[in-house]
């Protein structure tokens, strides 16, 4: 991964705001999830597993209970797929998912994922892209804020829980306890 420490506000043409704040408490179920990722059950399953991407509104905690994927998540979950559609190896993809945890997740909009289908680079400026493809190593790439906006219209169709439900525990949000609650408050 190509560290780049040029502040936002220096970023220029290839960046551009706009992006809309997205609400931290909704989730997304499973075949939601996968929907708005173009992926699988079964790869968002054995990514979750395997903890490359893990949902970060609501992990499964046992028989019965549903992961709930965050927007960011689904973010990197398109992100992910993006990647292997291109060639890049798992692998490599894990490591760029690593590198992008450990910068935090904020600015993910801000960046351009640059690959030669070998090797992921973090791009934050136009003039990392140019000197990237000008040094013949970058073959694609992927703008995280053309994603998100993308992302945003997926998700506006596809049904939100929320994470955390007044009078339930978090680790035990079902239907059935979001209604007691509905009926509790009413009452």
């Amino acid at each position: 991964m190509v560290d780049a420490d040029i502040p936002a506000r220096d970023q220029g043409v290839l960046f551009s705001d706009g992006l809309t704040s997205i609400d931290e408490d909704a989730g997304y179920r499973g075949p939601a999830a996968c929907k708005a990722a173009g992926i699988t059950y079964r790869q968002l399953d054995y990514w979750a597993r395997t903890g490359l991407v893990e949902p970060t509104v609501r992990s499964a905690t046992g028989s019965g209970t549903q992961r709930l994927y965050g927007f960011r998540d689904i973010l990197v979950l398109r992100v992910v797929k993006r990647l292997l559609d291109s060639g890049v190896s798992l692998q490599q993809i894990r490591s760029a998912v690593e590198h992008l945890r450990e910068r935090g997740v904020d600015d993910l909009s801000r960046i351009t994922l640059m690959s030669d289908g070998a090797s992921v680079y973090e791009c934050t400026s136009d003039d990392q892209v140019i000197d990237l493809v000008q040094g013949g190593q970058g073959v694609f790439g992927i703008a995280l804020g053309k994603v998100w906006r993308e992302l945003e219209g997926s998700l506006a169709s596809l049904p939100a829980d929320r994470g955390h439900t007044h009078g339930t525990s978090a680790n035990v949000v079902d239907e059935l306890a979001q209604r007691r609650a509905r009926k509790a408050t009413a009452s």
